[in-house]
């Protein structure tokens, strides 16, 4: 415990927390770390998994199995069915993730803030070419996984998902420390856009919702479940996919190779849930926003 607490720290310190986590040759690491992860060699697997629990909070008791094929099975685990209850009001959209809330709040225009002081815009964010006026003045929030957290993304509301955009880029980290020195630390990194409008009998039918998985050091990998492609450094395929993908509320989309941030763009009308704020941690299910119109 006495060498948990001493590199706990030592990584405490803002300027060898960013040197050691984004001055190292980012892109070859992650490419490692994807190679070695899948490694399925018991004592390979035994070993990793035993490491990230001593440096992490990591808990697997509502984890779906007990033993796992390699730390990649690990990192990417179902949870037992239950483990997640929904809030299923009409009005509410919830959490596509466990995450803990980073910036949030109204779309100046077009734009956003990744941290106080450091902003970006949606052209940025999304490209020139994308319809940035469906989120013009509308409400934001960043949700950023740990590692130790559970890494898979589901629906924020019954929905259909019409169109994703994968953007290749660099895997620089996304925690605090990065971001308040990485100017557009999110409009660099390697994401994914995804486009849907919310749909059935409730007040937010019609509205247009945007997830945006953004990938980071040792994290450059999203898996979709409606496309049959692995998005990830290497991938040099189609980077525009249009699609009519119908999901329910809570339904699993895809997840990440381990922890990373997923930004929510909601158009005007939603406002955070009550409750909430910079730092809290929330749960996939749990009320994330809500429509007041």
């Amino acid at each position: 415990m006495q060498i948990r607490k001493y590199i706990h720290a030592i990584l405490a310190n803002e300027d060898i927390n960013f040197l050691l986590t984004n001055r190292l040759p980012r892109n070859t690491l992650t490419r490692f770390m994807g190679w070695f992860s899948k490694i399925e060699q018991p004592w390979v697997r035994d070993a990793s998994i035993a490491a990230w629990k001593f440096f992490t909070d990591l808990d697997l008791s509502e984890a779906k199995k007990t033993r796992f094929t390699s730390m990649h099975d690990c990192f990417t685990r179902e949870l037992r069915d239950g483990t997640r209850p929904l809030d299923d009001a009409a009005d509410t959209l919830c959490s596509p993730v466990d995450a803990i809330i980073g910036a949030h709040g109204r779309i100046q225009g077009t734009r956003v803030f990744q941290a106080k002081g450091m902003p970006y815009t949606l052209d940025e964010l999304l490209g020139d070419h994308e319809r940035v006026e469906d989120w013009q003045d509308g409400s934001f929030v960043t949700l950023r996984l740990t590692s130790s957290m559970y890494h898979r993304f589901h629906a924020p509301y019954d929905c259909v998902v019409e169109q994703v955009r994968y953007f290749s880029g660099d895997t620089w980290n996304v925690n605090p420390i990065a971001l308040r020195r990485v100017e557009r630390l999110f409009c660099r990194n390697e994401r994914a856009l995804i486009r849907t409008t919310l749909v059935g009998t409730g007040p937010c039918a019609g509205q247009r919702l945007a997830l945006v998985p953004v990938a980071a050091i040792l994290v450059a990998s999203i898996r979709l479940h409606f496309l049959d492609v692995l998005l990830h450094l290497t991938y040099q395929g189609p980077k525009r996919f249009d699609c009519q993908v119908k999901l329910r509320k809570g339904q699993e989309m895809g997840w990440f190779q381990h922890g990373s941030t997923v930004i929510l763009l909601a158009p005007k009308g939603f406002v955070m849930a009550a409750g909430l704020g910079e730092g809290t941690r929330i749960r996939m299910g749990q009320a994330l926003m809500r429509w007041l119109v």
